[in-house]
């Protein structure tokens, strides 16, 4: 009798967590890990496009030639790659070229299924002692995971930027770590995403998130981190200041042309627009009570003012409505991720007119920012990040584990 209880028991848990046979797999995974290898199969032949840019900054910062080193930005301010993206490019530097580029394009595919695994345990911490149906929450995951992957592989596969790869897998560690609390790991994992790539600066509100007591210490310590891995380079060559000055064709298809800026390059104030539109809506967001939209408003101010369009811009968009369907709405249906997909990257594909490009790109912002921000959000209760969530009264009230997701 307790043998058939127990064989009960477990049958149970398997199915509420999604569990396949007693392994530590759920259903879920099978086949998000299946179809990331479709899409990696699909896109490598043609994969690596940027990758000579990572190859050629981390032989420079490690070489003792005078335009490499501390020196490096001064002289190649076309290397808008941070320190952090350049360090573990090394790592792949022993490797022969194509081999090495194949590991990476590998690694950072792999990169993107973890990170759809800390979204959904970002999800279930969020949830905790809600009465979260974590079923539900795998399902929606899945869907949104669906869209999320073509647009990972294309900026992890088909570019290679191991740069924004990073600054996206820190900035999802920094959430995951925000539902826990941990204040720390939340300044350290953003300050990583910004020494990965400057852009992800706009993430930065995620601090606010936290309790206000925490708030000091936090920004001091993400503010130091950021000085140890960029201070260095302007005080080893004060020509460095000018990277930041670089500039990029103003293409016919971004949404620039819309506010009327006919430049052929980056207009001197695009750059502060971008940090500071992404900053101000961030914090709007955390105010009112969003803090996963943050990724997605970040990301929609750089798309919206960036001259250029290319598509991997895109993946970070989608790692913004995978937290916003997954984390802040409790929708079965992830909308917002397959819109996204469709509009970004199937607009890129199907509307031939680069003016109505450039429009659908700011559509998708207004209206996802719009969204986010104003639209009534329905939740059982909704806990403070970092603060009481009910700690063990409350994972004793759920019938199924924060990790369930996972």
């Amino acid at each position: 009798m307790r043998g058939a209880r127990s064989a009960r028991s477990t049958t149970d848990y398997e199915a509420a967590t999604g569990r396949i046979a007693g392994l530590p797999v759920r259903r879920h995974h099978v086949l998000l890990v299946a179809w990331t290898v479709l899409w990696f199969l699909l896109v490598e032949p043609s994969g690596g496009f940027s990758w000579h840019y990572l190859r050629q900054g981390e032989e420079l910062l490690f070489s003792g030639q005078t335009d490499g080193g501390l020196a490096l930005y001064a002289h190649h301010p076309e290397l808008q790659i941070g320190p952090v993206s350049l360090a573990v490019a090394r790592l792949f530097s022993p490797f022969p070229a194509h081999t090495g580029q194949l590991v990476a394009e590998a690694a950072m595919s792999g990169l993107g299924l973890v990170m759809l695994v800390l979204v959904g345990r970002t999800a279930a911490w969020y949830y905790l002692g809600t009465g979260t149906n974590h079923r539900r929450l795998q399902q929606r995951l899945l869907v949104a995971g669906l869209a999320f992957i073509p647009m990972w592989v294309e900026v992890s596969v088909r570019f290679a930027h191991l740069d924004d790869v990073l600054a996206l897998f820190f900035t999802t560690l920094a959430a995951h770590a925000l539902s826990r609390g941990r204040a720390v790991q939340v300044a350290v994992y953003l300050a990583l995403a910004v020494d990965s790539k400057p852009w992800a600066l706009a993430f930065a509100p995620l601090i606010l998130a936290l309790p206000r007591p925490a708030w000091l210490r936090t920004a001091l310590w993400f503010a130091g981190l950021v000085a140890v891995a960029w201070l260095p380079f302007y005080l080893g060559d004060l020509d460095t200041v000018a990277a930041a000055k670089f500039t990029i064709p103003n293409q016919p298809a971004s949404a620039l042309r819309w506010f009327g800026v006919t430049d052929p390059t980056t207009p001197w104030w695009d750059r502060p627009l971008q940090f500071g539109l992404g900053l101000a809506l961030g914090s709007i967001a955390v105010w009112r009570g969003r803090w996963p939209a943050v990724v997605l408003l970040g990301a929609d101010a750089r798309i919206l003012f960036d001259p250029s369009v290319y598509t991997y811009y895109t993946a970070s968009i989608l790692l913004g409505t995978l937290l916003w369907d997954a984390v802040g709405q409790q929708r079965l249906v992830p909308w917002w991720s397959w819109i996204a997909l469709a509009a970004l990257y199937g607009g890129t594909l199907l509307i031939p007119s680069d003016s109505a490009r450039g429009f659908v790109r700011l559509a998708f912002v207004v209206l996802s920012a719009a969204y986010v921000l104003l639209w009534p959000t329905r939740r059982g209760r909704r806990p403070r990040p970092g603060g009481d969530t009910g700690g063990r009264a409350a994972r004793r009230r759920e019938r199924v584990p924060a990790g369930a997701v996972g």
